[in-house]
């Protein structure tokens, strides 16, 4: 098992009292997988996926990446974690304005102390498409063009997982189905196990499973077998 929570919440306090934005989650998932997270605006998706990938602390229950606890990281060892086994695509595409293209998918694997980081980031870029717009900085690219830049980022130093999303959130169908097919290529060809985020039922349906989100409880949608 990849991913594994048992009894994951999450709940914060406010003015008028806790709010339960997860109720207790448990969730497996499998090396390689594609699974969709679908659900209403502001049922808890995004957090979810925000704890799975350490980027934000349960409440309670636990979550383990690859047998590994992240309860019993520390920020230091949960950002190591992230950097050798997790990639993340951020709806908003997060790019660095000041680096180029290249220089953004080399950060992470910089950072990790990859030696051939510019050489994994110059293939990445010309896979999914932009091998030449190396040096062009973000304003100079379309929200597609750093949709994609995004993508390559995420892939470097091939990561055992690829959190997404609403990874074609903000693009046009065209541009946006174009993404799709590029996370489910890359997927295939790294054996990455992709877990995505989506308002979108056409990408949804594209992953093995489906899983709701309603008011912070998390069910597995039957899929039909034909």
């Amino acid at each position: 098992m990849l991913i594994q929570t048992t009894q994951l919440e999450k709940e914060v306090t406010t003015q008028d009292g806790t709010l339960h934005i997860l109720q207790p989650i448990d969730l497996a998932i499998n090396a390689g997988e594609t699974v969709a997270i679908v659900g209403a605006s502001g049922s808890g998706k995004s957090t979810l996926l925000s704890l799975l990938a350490g980027l934000d602390i349960a409440s309670s229950g636990d979550v383990l990446i690859d047998n590994v606890k992240l309860s019993d990281l520390d920020e230091e060892q949960r950002a190591k974690l992230r950097a050798d086994k997790i990639g993340f695509i951020f709806q908003s595409f997060l790019l660095i304005p000041s680096l180029t293209a290249l220089e953004n998918v080399m950060l992470p694997a910089e950072l990790a102390g990859h030696k051939n980081a510019e050489q994994q980031a110059r293939e990445l870029l010309s896979k999914v498409g932009l091998g030449e717009r190396l040096s062009h900085y973000p304003n100079q690219l379309s929200g597609g063009e750093q949709q994609r830049v995004a993508i390559a980022r995420a892939f470097i130093g091939t990561p055992k997982i690829l959190f997404a999303d609403e990874p074609t959130g903000n693009l046009d169908s065209t541009t946006g189905h174009k993404v799709e097919d590029l996370l489910f290529q890359m997927n295939q060809e790294s054996g990455t196990t992709l877990v995505m985020v989506t308002h979108d039922a056409e990408l949804a349906e594209r992953c093995q499973r489906v899983l709701r989100m309603d008011s912070g409880q998390l069910t597995e949608v039957a899929r039909d077998v034909a």
